[in-house]
């Protein structure tokens, strides 16, 4: 049995077809017919351009029209034209097109890779697929086709891009193996989408599997099995029906009202990253948007979006939305997520460094910008602003009192907006949980990022393997500062959710009910198999396992005592 991360759950039983690609090797070499390599250059990009519409309309066909998109997202980066000029300068130096084009694209995937954000950095994964396309479009190099791949197959790749996938006829995959990927690369998304079981980051799994070798994948426990034998296989092929059965009984609550067992009713919401997942959240049974991450909308553009482009992006939500709750959070930039037209400079320590609210509140033309942009947007449905990485009462004020001046400002200009637009805060560092008492005071809800909140509280980065061990949001430490942040807000009486990864966790529901969670921010595929998990507790059962969990001493025995339970 080989480890790796389970991305998309389910048991795939089938045979390895390896995913071999091509060198993209080539000599840089001087040009001295400049326009030919231009044009030779903008040929390889309209064909990939053509080539990626292709692909585009085969996933929207077998995976529907908002996955499409990723596809569509790559034409937007190699049409970039920030990136075009710069490669048109250097070929016009003499550079060949291979070497001018590369040479961009590590740039930017530079960029990305160094964020320490899991969706910032799958925007390197989205270069590194384009920078492929385009080089071997430019070597004459043909690509990778799985359209043909026979039923029953396991692909097993190196690392397996949308482009990828986009050609897989899905009834003919079981699984996926990667040596490289995480639950948030867009090739994770698609195979859960699609309903492909897929484990990535298996180490040298190109190395040790081979063609045509039967294999069983677990996406749900992160495992590969090469060359199972007969106890193995009757084990997991029990395993695929139970998962099916599963899988049609979470459908029951598509519908449903999100409630405990004895009735009380939760919110259950989900994050988003463009106001098109608005409509995914819709498609999966959320019941709104409790994160809306803005900074995705700055990184998509070479320049500061205007007050009109975010104003059509956040409308866009909201009217998707149609009344339900969008909670947009207002940009969360700066130190680990560059944004090179910025001129953001290097940081010791980006993650204790000038970001998010911090950043906002020193350069105040940009914040007023978007702050406009959202109230404006309120006129169209019922959003809230949200203030990311608070640590004191002073940036509360500081960014209401902003609000509350352009308020005014629309006011004068006869601009619509919503007079009474809740306020609230990200609660993910110690400092906020400290004196979350106070900042409830200050705010109309609290919303916890338990995936900054636990490398904060614990002083863990989750991406250094050394401390990995300690990033957990089942730490002792942790749970005392959720239940205390909750608390707080209850005692103000303001609504506390939470939008980072643990609201999803079967084994920190029963926790939050008990210390009072009204709302569960999650990933759209993850609404129903939630709100079943919800439904299956009662308030005075949940306060005897929080009550049990909150004596226990380390992250082990809280976990172990959990999964006798859960």
């Amino acid at each position: 049995m080989i480890k790796g991360i389970g991305v998309s759950a389910g048991v795939g039983i089938g045979r390895i077809l390896l995913v071999e690609e091509h060198s993209l090797e080539y000599t840089p070499h001087e040009v001295k017919d400049t326009e030919a390599e231009q044009a030779r250059f903008n040929g390889a990009v309209e064909t990939f351009c053509r080539n990626t519409e292709a692909q585009a309309e085969a996933l929207k066909a077998s995976a529907g029209a908002k996955e499409a998109e990723i596809m569509l997202g790559h034409i937007s980066i190699v049409q970039d034209p920030y990136l075009i000029g710069e490669v048109e300068k250097k070929i016009a130096g003499g550079t060949c097109a291979e070497a001018a084009f590369e040479e961009m694209c590590d740039m930017f995937i530079q960029v990305f890779s160094a964020s320490g954000d899991d969706m910032t950095m799958q925007r390197a994964a989205d270069v590194r697929d384009v920078k492929a396309g385009v080089l071997g479009l430019l070597l004459g190099v043909s690509d990778v086709k799985l359209s043909d791949a026979p039923p029953s197959t396991i692909l097993c790749a190196k690392e397996l891009t949308p482009s990828m996938i986009a050609e897989i006829k899905k009834e003919n995959i079981v699984g996926i193996i990667t040596e490289t990927g995480s639950t948030t690369s867009h090739s994770a998304i698609l195979a859960r989408v699609l309903e492909i079981p897929a484990v990535m980051s298996v180490p040298d799994i190109m190395s040790c599997a081979k063609n045509t070798q039967e294999a069983i994948v677990d996406g749900g426990d992160g495992c590969v099995i090469l060359a199972p034998d007969d106890v193995q296989l009757g084990e997991y092929t029990r395993k695929r029906e139970r998962l099916l059965e599963e899988r049609r009984e979470l459908e029951k609550y598509r519908g449903r009202p999100t409630q405990s067992a004895d009735g009380t009713v939760y919110e259950l919401v989900c994050n988003i990253g463009k106001p098109q997942d608005a409509a995914k959240a819709l498609e999966f049974d959320g019941e709104g948007v409790g994160l809306f991450r803005t900074e995705f909308l700055f990184m998509d553009k070479t320049s500061v979006p205007t007050e009109e482009e975010q104003f059509t992006e956040y409308k866009k939500a909201a009217v998707i939305l149609k009344g339900r709750p969008l909670i947009i959070r207002t940009l969360d930039i700066g130190g680990d997520k560059d944004i090179p037209y910025l001129g953001l400079a290097k940081e010791e320590n980006p993650f204790m460094g000038f970001r998010a609210i911090r950043y906002c509140l020193k350069n105040r033309e940009l914040f007023r910008t978007q702050l406009r942009a959202i109230l404006r947007a309120s006129a169209f449905g019922n959003v809230s602003i949200m203030f990311p990485l608070i640590t004191c009462v002073d940036e509360v004020r500081e960014g209401k009192a902003l609000v509350e001046e352009l308020k005014s400002e629309l006011r004068a200009e006869g601009t619509q907006f919503d007079e009474n637009i809740k306020v609230g805060i990200m609660t993910e560092t110690a400092a906020s949980g400290i004196i979350a008492d106070l900042l409830a005071k200050e705010c109309d809800f609290f919303s916890i990022g338990t995936n900054d909140l636990t490398g904060y509280t614990m002083a863990a980065d989750r991406g250094n393997s050394d401390v990995s061990y300690l990033y957990s949001a089942l730490q002792p430490s942790v749970l005392r500062m959720i239940r205390s942040i909750i608390r707080a807000g209850r005692e103000c009486g303001i609504p506390v959710g939470m939008c980072g990864e643990a609201a999803a966790d079967p084994m920190m529901i029963p926790l939050l009910i008990s210390f009072g969670l009204t709302e569960f921010s999650v990933s759209a595929p993850s609404v129903l198999r939630v709100r079943k998990s919800i439904s299956c507790w009662t308030k005075e059962r949940a306060d005897e396992v929080a009550e049990k969990v909150m004596s226990l001493s380390t992250q082990s025995e809280v976990r172990d005592y959990l999964k006798t339970v859960v």
